[in-house]
């Protein structure tokens, strides 16, 4: 069987942003079991806004779509913004709607790790609920396991180490879900 593709998805446009540290370490999480991972984040992130009637993709958007389709699992991590997900996170979860013709379509059949930071644990909790309703809402598999982190206490060292130790835990809890579930439903080659 094949290694894993996970994708990463989150971040803020400041790079090194508390979501985008969590989202990496998840990932090298996830690369410690066996995963090829992608991660993106911040800058990549930056696109026009969704609109549907405009088949035209710029190649930053075009990436995205193309990884998606790749993808055998995802993570998201979202910064809570006023007790939500932020805008430049649902218009980049916006574009996978270009995958409604596919033969797997949306996030079908695949395990999504959501992550939720803000300051505070408020806005984590809201925050995680809308990440997974949309997950949900795009045929994806929540991990059992979501992750909040509270940007108000320190979670990583400059070079970005998690020094949390629960959260370092329940990264490695929502990374052991996801790529499991990534492991148990790549398509099988058929046996004569």
């Amino acid at each position: 069987m094949s290694r894993p593709f996970i994708l990463g998805i989150g971040g803020t446009t400041r790079a090194g942003s508390s979501s985008e540290l969590v989202l990496r370490a998840a990932l090298r999480e996830l690369e410690t079991m066996g995963a090829n991972t992608e991660c993106l984040a911040g800058p990549d992130l930056v696109l026009p806004l969704y609109a549907p009637e405009n088949p035209d993709r710029d190649p930053k958007a075009q990436r995205l779509i193309d990884l998606v389709r790749r993808a055998d699992g995802v993570v998201i991590a979202s910064p809570g913004y006023h007790g939500s997900i932020s805008g430049m996170i649902k218009n980049a979860l916006d574009y996978i709607e270009d995958t409604a013709k596919d033969d797997r379509v949306y996030l079908d059949g695949r395990a999504v790790g959501c992550i939720a930071c803000a300051y505070g644990w408020q806005a984590t909790g809201s925050t995680l609920n809308a990440l997974r309703t949309i997950v949900h809402a795009l045929r994806g598999w929540p991990t059992p396991l979501g992750v909040a982190a509270n940007s108000a206490m320190p979670l990583f060292e400059k070079d970005g180490c998690c020094i949390d130790t629960g959260l370092s835990g329940n990264l490695q809890i929502l990374a052991a879900q996801v790529m499991h579930f990534a492991s148990h439903s790549q398509p099988r080659e058929e046996t004569p």
